[in-house]
């Protein structure tokens, strides 16, 4: 029979790191952590197929699963030497979630699994004391009742603040034991009220009913959010982890934490966290009460852990230290301590900012706990971009209007929003949003995602919404004391200052500062870190990576970034500034062909003035000059002022504007007159760029003393008959070139890839091009019929009902779009041998389809300059795992 149920503690485990896959992240770390010898408070893991069993069959649970699993709690018990639902010596259990990647807060917990009216009394007399006990009750009958009856936590919420205004008090802490009984029978009665049934007291339906509803909450909209932006599969499903609890809240010789080996935010290698004294841990991450510091001392008078109780702190420490050497990478470690004995109760991989992961990368590297391949692994390279943007400039005027904890560093600005609902909808209409809560909950994940940057009233370094902004790399100020957020009036009052939802303000995540109005920014300077990683990426990969540029400013970021030519320049961007539109207006209202060179003959010195700024700063490194690809009809005024004043210009009336206007009008001009279509029925355009491209080359050449070799791409080719025509057309622009220079351009032509016939008749168009590059937008767009613009209105819904893995603009769709690139690979390699590959659209800076491009032998990608880094690890990290596949096969 299959096994669900895997016990752990005492010294000894079923399992262990090895089955995170089985046990999730959390069981597979206790079990690890128990063998290792550590205090892990005894338990058992249901393991992740359970999951999706129960979810799938309504609720029921496998064959054999409740022998199972009371076999294991007798062997809890026998641990502990305590018994569930024992009157006078109870047991009680934490039943927590456990997904395979870390899913904070996403999905739900139990604590003081156990209690009722008479393990209630047990409890106080096993020496807790009454308080204790009743608190203890509280927090399970709260917890229980929203999270397996869904009564509304709100309304024990409003209970107990009830009572704190009754007795004039703030703090849970400073609540007394009748306080505690009588907020525990108004618990009850709210539950009765809400359910139409007493409060359930049989343990073992306490236990079961846990056990269902942690499961089911793998489905709940939070962790569908959160699974959804982190691509972690809905199949995989969590375990269930059942552990003894011990407790924070006894006394004040108690405590829960959470620690961190090194900062979380810098990298630095101090042990960093937050503690509280007589509490549990969800007081710490909730924000409830101002957590203290774990080392040192701080304002408060030296409240920290190492003061207040040092044979725990030195315990921590130690094992702190060992759990970093064990698994070799930074750990986030729940902890509680029980009259002065320290429990571990949880250790992952923390969650870092971007600039944190590379320090702590390049330092594990240099301390030898990690080699090279293994610092690659560890940084996700989409993480790169936070640390490329700017951050807010230092000599710009300020108003700090309230400040609390830097959670997450980094700047950002934003239209406020109170809700994470209404800051999604800003998110949508285009607008960058700051999301502004009294305090986050995993329920608000998606107004955390949409959100530019976040700002909390309460909360430690360690809340939730400190945790996930430092993993989303969102700046985030936590614990701002001062601000006042009033939901109802829609305002946030701070220092003075009254603030409406939709004003601009600006967060400093690195100062933790909320200012209002805009603040300007700075470029940002990575540092030796980056600058380390990047150079072992590139020893590690084989894709080249080029940039997307086709200004000055662009191609110098990109080669600041490390980009090993321009992919792709796209030349119609040239057109559109106020001083070359008036020319290629007048060359679209020609009659003749000469009429249109007249024209284009003024923009001629700009754009060769363009390509040799872009041959200069690449010094060498390729150019793919992309001839003019939009429809023309993008180059005319709209509104009738503006006709006239093209009227004007042009020396045409406004009936002779609009008649053309009219004329080039296309009901679909993405598949209308553009690309290379363009270039044969309007072949003046090709002609003066390709003289442009190849003056420049020569100018730029002669004064560098090396030639160049620019490559010119002919855009939306379905034919090899279309590419044939054309080069004849540029042969003889530089044959005419050479005439008058003395000397020969030399040049690569090929041709973008982005119809579905031009993958099937590579060989044919392969004839005439000597490169490919794959224009995976429109390819996209062509392969599925579906319009980049417009498909926003359903793509979401499309990837929830698991129709798209993912968005295909973001990321490649490899079984289709990618088959086409593979057929067109494949059949173009074959007419020629040294064809050359890469990709130009915005995939080329998406880490999962760089990793498609290098299993399928492509030569480059091209991206965003600002994206560069991100490909360059994207594509090492590709390397590096085909080389451990093929490692495993020896």
């Amino acid at each position: 029979m299959k096994r669900y149920v895997y016990s752990f503690g005492g010294g000894a485990a079923d399992g262990g790191a090895d089955m995170r896959e089985a046990l999730g992240g959390k069981g597979a770390n206790l079990a690890e952590m128990s063998r290792l010898g550590l205090p892990v408070p005894p338990g058992f893991t249901i393991a992740a197929d359970v999951c999706g069993h129960y979810n799938e069959n309504d609720g029921a649970f496998p064959p054999g699963l409740e022998e199972e699993v009371a076999d294991a709690l007798r062997a809890v018990e026998t641990h502990v030497g305590a018994k569930f639902g024992d009157a006078d010596n109870p047991l009680l259990l934490s039943v927590r979630s456990g997904a395979r990647e870390s899913m904070p807060g996403m999905m739900d917990t139990v604590l003081d699994l156990g209690l009722n009216d008479a393990t209630v009394e047990g409890l106080a007399r096993g020496g807790g004391g009454e308080r204790f006990a009743q608190d203890s009750y509280r927090r399970f009958i709260q917890m229980f009742g929203d999270v397996v009856l869904g009564v509304d936590h709100g309304a024990f919420e409003d209970i107990l603040q009830q009572r704190k205004d009754a007795r004039g008090v703030c703090l849970d802490t400073d609540l007394e034991a009748a306080d505690w009984r009588a907020v525990v029978a108004s618990f009850k009665e709210k539950a009765r009220e809400a359910l139409g049934e007493e409060f359930p007291q049989d343990p073992h339906r306490q236990l079961w009913g846990a056990i269902g509803a942690v499961f089911a909450s793998w489905r709940n909209p939070r962790a569908e959010t959160w699974r959804r932006l982190n691509d972690i599969p809905a199949d995989w499903g969590t375990a269930v982890t059942v552990q003894s609890m011990v407790f924070g809240n006894m006394g004040n010789d108690c405590a829960s934490g959470v620690a961190f080996t090194r900062n979380p935010s810098t990298g630095a290698r101090e042990i960093f966290g937050e503690f509280l004294v007589n509490a549990q841990g969800e007081d710490v991450v909730a924000g409830i009460r101002t957590p203290w510091s774990l080392a040192g001392s701080d304002a408060a008078g030296g409240k920290s852990m190492e003061a207040l109780m040092p044979a725990a702190w030195s315990a921590l420490v130690d094992t702190l230290n060992r759990l970093e050497a064990h698994y070799r990478d930074m750990q986030d470690v729940e902890f509680t301590v029980q009259r002065g004995r320290l429990y571990v109760l949880q250790t992952r991989s923390g969650k870092r900012t971007a600039a944190a992961a590379l320090k702590v990368a390049v330092d594990m590297v240099e301390e030898g706990l990690i080699d090279r391949a293994d610092a690659l692994r560890r940084i996700d390279p989409q993480s790169l971009e936070g640390l490329l943007h700017p951050t807010l400039d230092p000599s710009a005027p300020r108003r700090a209007i309230a400040r609390g904890l830097a959670a997450s560093p980094g700047a950002a600005c934003g239209r406020l929003a109170l809700t994470a609902d209404d800051a999604e909808a800003r998110a949508r209409a285009g607008e960058d949003v700051i999301l502004a809560r009294i305090e986050t909950s995993p329920e608000d994940i998606h107004g955390m995602h949409a959100a530019r940057g976040i700002v909390t009233a309460r909360g430690g370094m360690t809340s939730h919404a400190a945790v996930v902004a430092r993993g989303m790399g969102r700046p985030c100020v936590s614990g701002a004391a001062e601000l006042k957020i009033d939901l109802e009036a829609g305002t946030v009052s701070a220092g003075g200052v009254t603030l409406a939802a939709g004003d601009v303000v600006t967060v400093d995540g690195s100062a933790g500062e909320i200012i209002a109005g805009e603040v300007p920014t700075v470029a940002p300077e990575p540092g030796p870190d980056f600058e380390r990683l990047m150079e072992w990426a590139d020893g590690a990969r084989t894709l080249r990576v080029r940039a997307n540029a086709e200004t000055a400013a662009e191609a110098r970021v990109a080669r600041g970034f490390g980009a090993e030519g321009i992919g792709l320049c796209r030349t119609e961007h040239m057109f559109f500034d106020d001083e070359r539109i008036p020319a290629i207006r007048r060359a679209i209202m020609a009659e003749t062909g000469d009429e249109r060179r007249d024209a284009l003959a003024d923009i001629l010195p700009m754009q060769r003035r363009d390509f040799m700024e872009l041959f200069d700063i690449m010094a060498g490194l390729p150019v793919t000059v992309r001839l003019l690809d939009p429809p023309l009809h993008e180059f005319l005024p709209h509104r009738r002022d503006e006709l006239a004043d093209m009227a004007r210009a042009t020396g045409k009336s406004v009936a002779e504007v609009e008649r053309r206007a009219a004329r080039l009008r296309e009901a679909n001009p993405m598949l209308g007159h553009r690309g290379c279509r363009l270039g044969l029925t309007w072949p003046e355009i090709y002609e003066m760029q390709a003289r442009a491209v190849f003056e420049a080359a020569l100018a730029v050449g002669d004064a560098r003393g090396a030639p160049v070799v620019p490559e010119i791409m002919i855009p939306l080719a379905a034919t090899g008959r279309e590419l044939e025509l054309l080069r004849e057309r540029i042969d003889s622009v530089a044959d005419s070139v050479a005439s008058e220079a003395g000397r020969a351009p030399d040049y690569i032509l090929g041709t973008m890839i982005e119809l579905p016939r031009a993958c099937l008749r590579a060989g044919d168009l392969a004839q005439t091009a000597r490169f490919f590059s794959f224009g995976t937008n429109d390819l996209t767009q062509t392969a599925f019929g579906v319009s980049r613009d417009d498909s926003g209105r359903f793509l979401d819904r499309y990837v929830e009902l698991g129709i798209f893995g993912r968005d295909p603009f973001v990321t490649l769709d490899e079984d289709g779009v990618g088959e086409l690139i593979a057929l067109a690979a494949e059949r173009g390699r074959r007419a020629r041998a040294d064809l050359k590959l890469g990709i130009c659209g915005e995939h080329g800076g998406d880490p999962a389809s760089v990793a498609f491009c290098h299993r399928l032998g492509l030569d480059y990608v091209s991206c965003s300059p600002w994206r560069v880094p991100v490909a360059r690890l994207a594509a090492a990290r590709a390397a590096l795992g085909a080389q451990n596949a093929k490692d495993n096969t020896r």
